[in-house]
């Protein structure tokens, strides 16, 4: 039988563990910048930053922030994207009433091998690493206790959106 701080000791590493492959980086004009297998998580991007993930090998660019979200500049940033050779993706979420469509076609696209690897953001990585973790207990077969450590390691911090993730993937299994 596990004594109290072994049983606390195993936890710790075990979420440890899962959160170990999550690399983090700071890069100028990147908020929030992680990379997990063929993926990267990201909050705000500016249209400058685009060279940068297109450098570190990124073929394809997956914004879900909402147009009128201040800051994001959807049609400077689809024409950087263009001028790199980078496939950009619009799928607005709006992460204070998120559509469960967008849950759909966000699992088309990083699931699809020509937009990888993929980088994906939104405002603070939250959406990014929301929908992330329905890939991961949909399309991986994770359990959530896996994938929401993963998820929280790549920016998941909204109870509420972190809460719709596990719907969804619920409703996907």
């Amino acid at each position: 039988m596990f004594r109290l701080p072994t049983l606390v000791a195993l936890v710790a590493m075990t979420t440890s563990l899962a959160a170990q492959s999550v690399i983090k980086e700071s890069v100028p004009g990147i908020v929030n910048f992680s990379k997990v297998d063929t993926i990267a998580c990201a909050g705000a991007t500016t249209p400058a930053a685009l060279a940068e993930v297109k450098k570190q090998g990124y073929v394809s660019v997956l914004n879900l922030r909402m147009a009128n979200e201040a800051g994001a500049d959807i049609d400077a940033a689809t024409a950087a994207a263009k001028a790199l050779g980078l496939t950009y993706i619009h799928l607005p979420m709006n992460s204070a009433a998120p559509d469960p469509a967008v849950v759909d076609t966000f699992l088309k696209v990083v699931t699809d091998a020509k937009n990888q690897p993929v980088f994906i953001h939104c405002a603070s990585a939250n959406r990014a690493s929301a929908l992330w973790m329905v890939k991961r207990m949909v399309v991986d077969k994770w359990d959530a206790e896996k994938a929401g450590t993963e998820a929280a390691a790549l920016g998941l911090t909204n109870p509420a959106l972190k809460a719709f993730a596990l719907e969804q993937a619920a409703k996907r299994k």
